[in-house]
C-alpha cells in the first residue's frame, strides 16, 4: 500500500534513462535492458575478460601479468551500463547494485562463486565514502553474497588522497604508487575481488597485489562491466 502511495506522489523512473518505469518493470525500462550488452564468456579471455583475441598493438594479455588468475565481467561499459554505474556511485540509486549483482551471479562462470571463496570489495578512497556515505563495491558485495552464499570480507583498505581513475589515461592508471590499498587482518586464502567497473585493471592490480602479500592464494576478479 505505501510503495503504491508512493509511486502516485513520486512516479518511479528507470535509473538508466530517468524516463517513466512502467508498473510491472524493476528498476530498468524495457529499451534501457535491451541496450545492456552483456558479455559471451566463452568467447571472453578467462583473465583480463576482453573479448578474444585480447592481444592488441603486439601486446600480450594486459592481465597477463596482472597477479589474479582468472577475470570475468557479466556486461560491456557501453549502452546503458555507464548511466546505471554513474547512479549507484553518484545519485545513491542503492537498487542498481541488486540488478548487477543479479546478472552477475546469473551469468558468472560455473564454480565462480563456488564452496570456500571469500568476497572481497575494492574499496572506494575514504573521502569519497565519506562524501557519498557508502561504498557502492561493497554494496554490491552484499548483494552478491546474498545470492551466492558466499562470505564477506571488507579487508582491503585505500590510503592518502583519491587519485582521480575517470579520465586518465591507461600509463597514468597504471603508474607505481598511484595507489595505496593494504590488507587489514588476515587475508583469505581464495578471493573473489568484486567491482562495479573494470577499465584498465589498475585498481584491480593494487588490491591483488596486496591480498597477495597479506598471504591470498588464489584471486580472481569480477567485475559488472568491462570496458573493451
Amino acid at each position: 500500500m505505501l510503495g503504491a502511495l508512493l509511486d502516485l506522489v513520486v512516479p518511479r523512473s528507470c535509473l538508466s534513462c530517468r524516463g517513466p518505469l512502467p508498473e510491472q518493470a524493476q528498476h530498468v525500462c524495457g529499451p534501457c535492458r535491451r541496450r545492456l550488452r552483456f558479455l559471451d564468456t566463452a568467447a571472453a579471455c578467462p583473465r583480463c575478460a576482453l573479448p578474444r583475441p585480447c592481444a592488441r598493438a603486439g601486446r600480450s594479455c594486459p592481465a597477463a601479468d596482472a597477479g589474479w588468475e582468472q577475470g570475468w565481467a557479466a556486461v560491456a561499459y557501453t549502452g546503458s551500463a555507464p548511466a546505471l554505474v554513474a547512479a549507484l556511485k553518484f545519485r545513491g540509486a542503492l537498487p542498481c547494485a541488486a540488478l548487477m549483482a543479479g546478472q552477475m551471479v546469473a551469468g558468472a562462470p560455473p564454480g565462480r562463486f563456488g564452496s570456500g571463496v571469500v568476497l572481497v570489495p575494492v574499496p572506494t578512497a575514504p573521502s569519497r565514502r565519506r562524501t557519498r556515505g557508502y561504498d557502492q563495491a561493497d554494496v554490491l558485495v552484499r548483494a552478491v553474497s546474498t545470492r551466492t552464499g558466499c562470505p564477506r570480507h571488507p579487508c582491503l583498505r585505500r590510503s592518502g588522497s583519491a587519485a582521480r581513475q575517470l579520465g586518465a589515461g591507461r600509463e597514468q592508471r597504471l603508474a607505481a604508487g598511484r595507489l595505496a590499498v593494504r590488507c587489514v587482518g588476515p587475508a583469505p586464502q581464495q578471493v573473489v575481488l568484486v567491482d562495479d567497473v573494470h577499465t584498465t585493471g589498475a585498481t584491480l592490480r593494487a588490491c591483488t597485489a596486496a591480498l597477495r602479500e597479506a598471504g591470498t592464494r588464489r584471486v580472481a576478479v569480477v567485475s559488472w562491466a568491462r570496458t573493451l
